[in-house]
């Protein structure tokens, strides 16, 4: 695992951090630097931004309130939230919370919007800038959907950005305390925290840097970008160990019912030329990639400027590996080799031994 994670170093990235958890014990590995300007390593077991695994996080609770009869996977979105969902040809009437949490409402993803110039410039302007869930909705709707809900699958933000403003509806309470007291509180997850548009991480972390332009200056952007990713679609923070206990309790069963994993597994192909491997499979909340050892694996990637962290668990959750990546490069040829090195060390964590 440490060669692999050089090689993921090698590829440019800054700093890689890596842990693994099988029943014999846990596996460590880090590469590269934390922070440049100190030279000093990654934390082993440093504090992430998990991005989009959130999605998860989120799907989790909505599944336990579809175990609760207080939600249906077939519910439309109008039926739940009136009129929130309308313009531009979006019709919440046709989009059930099970196209919400599969990706296939069609629904345009507003984080195009808050991110409109690429570059540092953009970054450094509206960094501190935040919007509530309602306005990001309505951002999204002043654009045309993709395709007719259930007909074809395209990642968007905007899906569980819907999705946290229906665990309110239905609960009366927030998405994220929801989430403390569905399953961090009963998961003992102490370090894994909700904190909204707050930019702090805590400490150790490592630095993480974003080239936004081909060849151009790695720019520290430890701070967020809070436009984007600042609620249900990807504001959680945690360490490694606790996001594979996450992982791991819930393929294990021990978050939801039998009935209720099973429609999380319940998966939509994704269509090859959406830049995942061949054979990836979407659930609500939840992926299925094939591993070259056979099988496959459950888990979810996140990302943001300067930052990418992959959760992966075997389909019996015995096997959970978590590994972050601390730099994002403006060059796709560089990106891809990028994304490739990093599922290797994932596949070959959890193909050995298995």
């Amino acid at each position: 695992m440490q060669h692999d994670a050089d090689l993921l170093r090698d590829t440019g990235v800054t700093g890689v951090s890596v842990r693994l958890t099988t029943p014999r014990g846990t596996v460590t590995a880090r590469s590269g630097a934390g922070e440049l300007e100190s030279g000093r390593q990654v934390p082993l077991n440093g504090y992430l931004r998990l991005g989009s695994i959130t999605k998860t996080y989120v799907a989790t609770v909505m599944l336990q309130l579809v175990d609760e009869k207080r939600l249906s996977l077939d519910q439309t979105v109008e039926q739940v939230l009136p009129g929130v969902v309308s313009g531009a040809g979006n019709d919440g009437r046709a989009i059930t919370v099970r196209d919400l949490l599969q990706h296939t409402s069609g629904l345009y993803d507003y984080t195009a919007d808050v991110f409109p110039d690429p570059g540092a410039r953009t970054y450094y302007t509206y960094r501190w800038h935040a919007y509530r869930p309602a306005q990001l909705v309505a951002m999204a709707m002043r654009h045309e959907p993709g395709f007719p809900p259930g007909t074809d699958w395209a990642y968007s933000n905007t899906n569980y950005v819907i999705a946290g403003m229906i665990i309110e509806k239905v609960t009366g309470r927030t998405w994220e305390q929801q989430v403390h007291e569905r399953i961090l509180r009963p998961l003992g997850l102490r370090r894994t925290e909700t904190p909204g548009t707050s930019p702090h991480l805590p400490q150790p972390h490592a630095s993480n840097y974003q080239q936004f332009t081909e060849n151009g200056p790695l720019i520290d952007t430890t701070v967020p970008y809070r436009p984007f990713d600042s609620g249900a679609d990807g504001s959680m923070t945690g360490t490694a160990d606790e996001v594979n206990d996450f992982f791991a309790a819930l393929a294990g069963g021990r978050l939801l019912t039998p009935a209720a994993l099973a429609a999380m597994r319940t998966a939509v192909p994704v269509p090859q030329d959406r830049g995942h491997p061949a054979g990836t499979q979407d659930g609500p909340g939840l992926f299925f990639t094939p591993l070259s050892c056979g099988g496959g694996y459950l888990g979810h990637g996140g990302s943001g400027f300067g930052y990418v962290v992959r959760a992966a668990t075997t389909t019996d959750g015995r096997r959970t590996v978590t590994v972050s990546a601390h730099s994002r490069p403006g060059d796709p040829r560089t990106a891809a080799r990028q994304e490739d090195a990093l599922r290797d060390l994932v596949d070959n964590a959890l193909c050995r031994g298995a």
